[in-house]
């Protein structure tokens, strides 16, 4: 394999192409990083031409930053945070990819902004969603299989890509829960409702085994129509077909059934610590904010039914 480039500005062409490709970004995201970035690398660079990876210092970072503080009209905090942000995800992808043996953006501090709730869809969208992956074609089948299980567990894609057939376990064959691999190699056991059972059951008898045979012997769940393992941009596509097809009217992100998950558990009246074991995170503090919505809804449709709420 070829050696990566070290010129900074190549880097950032192979950061974009992966927000892009990998991480299913939008154009307009992607635009507004390479705004953010190429600025940074104009800062660091005295003359045109080729910014050396080794510019990118905690030192040089910090003073970057500093300066779009201190400008004589300094940048609103929402445009710092997403610039800090933009450059926490470029310095991420380096040291990923072994370009860069620390990243020089660990201690870059952004600014606070008022805390941001997870949008979740309703039960009649998320329905309509996954609705519309209907149909006998092998990749409908597939789909559907895909995301009643995003539903039913709230896993993240890249989990659920990750999946392996021998991670469904169950009685005879049933798949009655999933074994997930989650950030920090920490796995857990989630349930699997009938729904996504029986679209998997379809799937693995139906589907799987022609689109294995189009590719080579793979363990993995899901897999593409030439029968390689599922990619996640390709789960993403899948994802934003399905919210196209269903005309939901509202912008659907990789996390949406993620997020509609642990909003409609806490509505049904879960407990948040088993929320919490469900969604894989590390800390309670984190799935608290799924409560906030639901207290939110909760506000809102007392002030718009109680006749003395207003």
């Amino acid at each position: 394999m070829p050696a990566a480039p070290s010129d900074a500005r190549a880097q950032l062409e192979r950061f974009l192409r992966h927000l892009t490709i990998e991480r299913g970004r939008s154009a307009h995201t992607v635009a507004a990083y390479r705004r953010d970035l190429e600025a940074l690398l104009a800062d660091l660079a005295e003359a045109e031409g080729a910014v050396p990876v080794s510019t990118l210092t905690p030192e040089t970072l910090a003073a970057h930053t500093t300066g779009l503080r201190e400008r004589a009209e300094p940048v609103a905090a929402a445009t710092l945070a997403r610039k800090v942000s933009a450059i926490r995800g470029f310095t991420g992808f380096l040291l990923e990819e072994g370009v860069l043996e620390t990243d020089p953006a660990a201690k870059l501090v952004a600014p606070k902004l008022p805390m941001r709730l997870p949008k979740a869809l309703t039960l009649d969208q998320v329905e309509k969603l996954l609705a519309a992956c209907a149909g006998e074609e092998l990749s409908r089948v597939r789909d559907a299989a895909l995301l009643e299980l995003l539903y039913a567990t709230g896993a993240r894609v890249s989990e659920v890509v990750a999946l392996n057939v021998d991670d469904l376990v169950g009685e005879e064959g049933a798949a009655e829960h999933v074994r997930v691999l989650g950030k920090g190699g920490k796995e857990r056991i989630v349930p699997v409702g009938s729904f996504a059972r029986a679209a998997l059951d379809t799937y693995l008898v139906r589907v799987r085994p022609e689109l294995s045979r189009r590719g080579h012997a793979t363990p993995a769940l899901f897999l593409g129509m030439r029968g390689a393992r599922l990619s996640r941009q390709s789960a993403w596509l899948v994802i934003r077909a399905a919210a196209e097809r269903a005309e939901l009217g509202v912008e659907v992100s990789p996390h949406s059934l993620r997020h509609s998950f642990a909003t409609h558990l806490l509505e049904g009246g879960a407990d948040v610590r088993v929320v919490q074991e469900l969604l894989g995170h590390a800390s309670v503090a984190t799935t608290q904010i799924y409560t906030r919505v639901t207290a939110d809804a909760l506000r809102e449709v007392y002030l718009t039914s109680h006749p003395r709420a207003r």
